[in-house]
């Protein structure tokens, strides 16, 4: 299970000072290649192959620079990370806690979700009073119940953590999030207003306890079918820092108090990028997430038990094709047709946790108060 949202406590807080607060005023204007050899990655994703969220300059979509700056706690907090991964479950999330996205039509028509928290947060119900949800959406098996709508002709998303049908045959959700200009941003929640000062955005919104987008570091099916991971990974991990996080995250719902080498929930690992991929002959999924990592890294995102990478939720997939990808026409990983190689909690073991270097951080134990000025849509 994903712990998704246990930062809610801060939240009513988070409203009260980001609504009142004053800060900065910024306007922020609104063919597939093999991944299977070769020491060198391949190039970055193709055009119209991956799933190309936000600013190409984000946290999410920039390519590391080999000389980027490593923490100088690096050593301590990648071992306290191996440490959990050699004792936890191993995963990718997809079809349980995975993320359903929907991309939907300039025309699909709008329906309210009712957000499950109260009148204090007024700013997020009218983010949901009007979403392009199609009628037969499914949102991810398992508690967390995410889902995310993008549409391309207005550049917003929404996402929802723990959505639902009333019986009545409303939308429900206890928490998430909506993001103008899509394709532009940088790849985490801020607080946002339009010229006339209505709320747009909060730090506190987001499925994932760090306000980094749910669909932020999600593996899709189309860019695994390609062969090519064009942008950073996100995991959740077992335990991390309380009460501190690493910018740009928003928040923490981090469990660990009174350590240094603890795990911050925003931290940005890379694989060394010195390391040969190809020499490890390492699964060919296993090679994406490794090319993946070496060139653009690997963001904390949330907690979860057990070490659990997101993918692409494949029922959209599978009513279209008739097969979960994941585990291909034959249903079985490694079989003709299927995206695994094996298991995930056989492949994961495979991958490079050894070669994990920690980027150089900013730690932080409020969220960023700077105010950003955008039109909407």
């Amino acid at each position: 299970m994903l712990v998704g949202l246990a930062g809610l406590l801060l939240l009513g807080v988070l409203g009260v000072t980001i609504l009142g607060g004053q800060g900065r005023v910024i306007v922020h204007p609104g063919p597939p290649q093999s991944a299977s050899s070769g020491s060198t990655p391949p190039s970055p994703c193709p055009t119209g192959a991956c799933n190309r969220f936000f600013s190409p300059t984000s946290i999410w979509n920039q390519p590391l620079a080999p000389g980027a700056p490593l923490d100088p706690n690096s050593a301590a907090v990648v071992g306290n990370l191996r440490s959990q991964e050699a004792s936890e479950s191993l995963g990718i999330a997809t079809k349980d806690f995975g993320v359903p996205i929907y991309t939907v039509p300039a025309a699909q028509p709008k329906v309210r979700v009712i957000l499950d928290q109260g009148p204090a947060q007024t700013a997020l119900q009218a983010a949901f009073d009007s979403v392009p949800l199609p009628a037969g959406a499914q949102e991810a098996e398992g508690t967390d119940a995410n889902l995310a709508v993008y549409q391309p002709s207005t550049d917003t998303m929404w996402e929802f953590w723990r959505l639902h049908r009333a019986p009545g045959g409303a939308w429900h959700a206890s928490w998430g999030g909506r993001m103008y200009h899509v394709s532009s941003d940088p790849g985490y929640y801020r607080y946002v207003v339009s010229p006339q000062g209505r709320v747009l955005e909060l730090p506190s919104w987001g499925a994932p306890a760090t306000s980094f987008p749910v669909v932020a570091g999600v593996m899709t099916i189309a860019e695994l079918r390609s062969g090519v991971i064009g942008h950073a990974l996100a995991l959740a991990i077992t335990h991390t820092c309380a009460g501190t996080w690493a910018a740009p995250a928003q928040r923490s719902d981090g469990d660990v108090t009174g350590s240094t080498n603890c795990v911050p929930e925003g931290a940005h690992f890379r694989l060394d990028p010195k390391l040969d991929l190809a020499a490890l002959h390492l699964p060919h999924f296993v090679y994406m997430m490794a090319v993946a990592a070496q060139r653009y890294g690997i963001i904390i995102n949330n907690r979860s038990d057990g070490f659990t990478f997101r993918g692409e939720d494949p029922t959209q997939f599978q009513a279209s094709h008739g097969y979960n990808p994941y585990t291909g026409p034959d249903g079985a990983p490694g079989s003709p047709g299927a995206l695994y190689n094996d298991y995930p909690s056989e492949m994961l073991r495979r991958f490079p946790w050894s070669h994990l270097e920690l980027l150089k951080m900013v730690l932080r134990t409020r969220p960023d108060m700077t105010r950003f000025v955008e039109r909407p849509g």
